[in-house]
């Protein structure tokens, strides 16, 4: 079941945010809902405040405020279960009846989940650009930055050697 679950966002009164996550977590463990409910977030940020005497604050801020994530199987029965939960609203959707789930782009750009990538390429190998303007191009690993998501690559173009950056899916190795 779990290859079925999708993000969704639970609208939530504001500052009710830990109070609806924690209820969620404890409504899924008593109502032995873990594989349809399987994963709840807050998305998180850490910012640094320099107070006007100078000193320095570090503290994680919510990103959206007012809104928790929920990665589970969409039914009528976890429906029911987080839309009766107290601080909750409603789902974020074409109407709280039919929620919307994220996108994978979403999911990823907002930081919930992050993307396993196989880096089956090596420095010094030579790689086929997948992606944009250069795609088909075929050039030379220089630098790779598996925390980053980032791959250098030497491209010749125009008879002249040009490092370019790319994302680690956006480059394959060609087969010797």
């Amino acid at each position: 079941m779990a290859e079925t679950a999708k993000w969704y966002v639970v609208h939530t009164y504001s500052g009710y945010e830990n109070t609806v996550k924690a209820t969620i977590e404890k409504t899924v463990e008593s109502r032995q809902l873990q594989d349809q409910i399987l994963a709840i977030s807050i998305p998180l940020e850490t910012v640094t405040e320099i107070t006007e005497t100078g000193v320095s604050k570090t503290y994680d801020r919510k990103v959206y405020p007012g809104y928790v994530l929920v990665k589970m199987v969409y039914s009528d029965e976890t429906w029911h279960v987080l839309r009766n939960i107290r601080g909750v609203t409603g789902f974020v959707g074409s109407s709280s009846n039919d929620p919307t789930p994220l996108t994978d782009e979403e999911v990823y750009a907002m930081g919930v989940e992050k993307k396993e990538i196989i880096v089956n390429y090596a420095v010094g190998d030579n790689v086929r650009i997948l992606d944009g303007p250069l795609s088909t191009f075929i050039g030379r690993v220089e630098n790779i930055e598996v925390e980053n998501n980032r791959v250098d690559v030497v491209v010749s173009m125009f008879g002249r050697e040009t490092s370019v950056e790319f994302e680690l899916d956006q480059v394959e190795v060609i087969s010797q």
